[in-house]
């Protein structure tokens, strides 16, 4: 299905590895050009030369930099003074006792889950408005609604960010922007699969076999009893970029598998 965004301009922060690369590589294939951002310049510079490998008729660009540094945010807008389609979804988490949890770590996790999002609307945010198009995606986790109590200091976060994009989405009304969170279940990303590694550290069990003990003693709930490929998230991202999910506003869109319990 085309999605009509070719030639659309989309940063997809935190894009060099899991969700974030499968979101950029499913842009890319709709004909976006896309930013690809993270702090390695030869991770970034890596999937830019694929990307325009795969997809000659986009033009992808490295955005590198810690964009949780107000600097280099700052020589982020300078790059790149506009975006069509804003994807925040650089964030990090730790699975944490809630008593190992001090005061630096709480705000650590709420300037970079957070903080550093909600300075990239604020910055791209206005000049979507003005051109009467844009998207911003927030990905957000069913930790947001259904915190497991394995990293408090991250649910929390996340919840936030749906608090957050639903009070932005109220400065869009009457547009053709939209501001809306995609809340993912567990995903076969590079970190989560390390958390699985360490969770289970038998070397005779295979990757499977732990990813099935996983969703069997951490996620009981989840329908699907495995963990969600990054490229599934990809797709959905793909399709709230297009002007076919014009309806979505201020919506919590979940991609869980099944895990939450509860109707809405």
């Amino acid at each position: 299905m085309e999605m009509g965004i070719a030639g659309k301009k989309a940063l997809i922060t935190g894009s060099t590895k899991g969700i974030g690369k499968a979101i950029a590589l499913e842009l890319a294939k709709e004909g976006a050009d896309v930013l690809i951002n993270g702090r390695k310049e030869q991770e970034v510079q890596q999937l830019v030369k694929e990307i325009k490998e795969n997809y000659p008729e986009t033009s992808p660009q490295a955005a590198t930099g810690d964009i949780v540094d107000p600097k280099q945010r700052e020589t982020l807008f300078s790059q790149f003074p506009k975006v069509d389609i804003l994807i925040n979804n650089m964030g990090i988490f730790q699975p944490m006792a809630y008593e190992d949890i001090d005061d630096a770590t709480w705000e650590r996790f709420f300037r970079t889950n957070v903080l550093a999002a909600n300075d990239l609307v604020k910055f791209y945010l206005p000049t979507m408005l003005e051109e009467n198009f844009g998207r911003v995606i927030f990905i957000a986790s069913e930790e947001a609604i259904m915190p497991s109590g394995e990293m408090p200091q991250y649910s929390m976060t996340k919840t936030m960010q749906l608090s957050l994009a639903k009070s932005l989405s109220k400065l869009t009304k009457g547009t053709l922007v939209t501001v809306n969170t995609i809340m993912p279940g567990s995903t076969m990303t590079e970190g989560v699969r390390d958390m699985i590694e360490e969770m289970y550290p038998d070397p005779e069990l295979s990757l499977e076999e732990k990813e099935r003990l996983f969703m069997s003693n951490n996620r009981p709930l989840s329908q699907i009893q495995r963990l969600i490929d990054p490229t599934e998230i990809g797709r959905l991202a793909a399709f709230l970029s297009s002007p076919y999910a014009s309806a979505f506003s201020g919506a919590a869109i979940r991609m869980d598998g099944g895990m939450v319990p509860t109707i809405f």
